[in-house]
């Protein structure tokens, strides 16, 4: 996989450089509510630039249907890079079409551009490979080498990260680069005791690297509304909690395998739990009672790993090595139900050990709870991208700059 400062070196100055970059950040109307993914590609955009690329940036944000949907512009996403890049940014209203090929068109050595939505056009989620195909051949009009720096994005099959490379001189830029080097320490490189904390709501998202841990893990903490179809495996009254009940017979198995194979697997001793859903925006208070993992009542739901839980979590991190969290353990979002995801944070915070975030909801959690991101060894920008490299699967967007 060539390097981004291999391409510096070849020269790129007056070439326009298409960077698949990932700039899918949360919206609460036009403002960026996290920005963590725009500045974490910055630097690469940046050194581009400051080699004399004509850069052209393109994301996804959200999912609309293969048309434009206002609400998913990248405008606001552009005006924050330039803000971070100290530079004027051009802005594209489409992908492929005349404003596209004007914005680029104009674009001078050093300047920066960022066209519209990817997945406006249908072609770039298309499962046809010639729908797909055709629309990476429009893309390519628009450039005369791609970087891929979209980590989020390289699970996907998509015309901007599996086919475009195939059509470009390409290379992986600094961000992709950072991402790959982290998730080989927890790989292949791995220094022990090795923790891994799983939340997040449904079980069946994790099954495929719960799977691929049991034989590499020696701690699985797990929280979330994934729990509680664990502790229904148990034999446990869950009440009105979040449960999947068609992978009980998997979760048992999986508990079965785990002793079986010496790996420690730590469910939940206490919950907080209410009858109802909490108000997301924290302005509600919420009511709620503390009860053993085993005595959740009927008429209520498990919102939050309880304080003895959270101490018992601590105490299996305290003396890790590496430490890999993916997925919040209660409704952070509500003040009431945070103090579990707040308690992990911490007690990664806290160890010696080297700590990766597992992106999406817990990289948002660590930044809505007020957390100095350099306090832990890496912040990831793709909790899907990530869980599915720990499940050994071969990702397109990483194969596709290998070649």
């Amino acid at each position: 996989m060539k390097t981004i400062d291999e391409l510096l070196a070849e020269g790129v100055t007056g070439k326009r450089v298409f960077v698949r970059a990932d700039l899918n950040v949360p919206l609460a109307g036009d403002t960026i509510t996290d920005d963590g993914r725009i500045r974490a590609v910055q630097p690469t955009i940046a050194k581009l630039a400051g080699a004399g690329a004509r850069v052209v940036v393109a994301s996804h944000l959200g999912r609309p249907k293969g048309a434009p949907e206002p609400a998913f512009s990248l405008a606001p996403a552009a005006k924050r890079l330039g803000e971070l890049l100290v530079a004027d940014v051009a802005f594209a209203t489409d992908t492929v079409g005349s404003s596209a090929k004007e914005t680029v068109a104009a674009l001078a050595d050093g300047q920066v551009a960022v066209i519209e939505n990817l997945r406006f056009n249908a072609g770039e989620t298309s499962k046809d490979d010639a729908e797909r195909g055709a629309f990476a051949d429009q893309l390519a009009e628009l450039a005369d080498i791609y970087v891929g720096d979209g980590f989020g994005a390289v699970h996907r099959k998509h015309a901007s990260v599996f086919d475009l490379p195939a059509r470009l001189p390409h290379a992986a830029g600094d961000l992709i680069a950072t991402e790959v080097g982290v998730l080989k320490k927890l790989t292949a490189e791995v220094k022990r005791p090795y923790v891994v904390v799983l939340g997040g709501a449904k079980v069946s998202d994790k099954l495929a690297v719960i799977d691929e841990l049991l034989g590499k893990a020696d701690r699985l903490l797990i929280g979330g509304g994934m729990a509680y179809t664990f502790l229904y495996a148990k034999g446990y009254e869950v009440g009105i909690s979040l449960l999947q009940k068609d992978q009980v017979d998997v979760v048992k198995e999986y508990m079965a395998r785990a002793e079986k194979n010496g790996v420690e697997l730590v469910l939940p001793v206490d919950i907080l739990a209410s009858t109802d859903f909490p108000d997301l925006k924290g302005k509600t208070p919420a009511e709620y009672v503390t009860v053993d993992a085993d005595k959740i009542p009927a008429d209520k739901e498990g919102l939050d790993i309880g304080p003895r839980t959270r101490e018992l979590y601590a105490s299996k991190i305290a003396d890790a090595e590496t430490v890999f969290w993916n997925g919040p353990v209660g409704v952070f979002e509500h003040p009431d139900y945070a103090e579990g995801t707040r308690a992990i944070a911490q007690a990664l915070v806290d160890s010696n050990a080297f700590t990766v975030v597992g992106g999406g909801d817990s990289a948002a959690a660590v930044r809505t709870l007020g957390f100095d991101e350099n306090a832990f060894g890496h912040i990831s920008t793709g909790g899907g991208a990530s869980l599915e490299y720990l499940e050994g699967k071969t990702l397109p967007g990483l194969a596709a700059l290998e070649v």
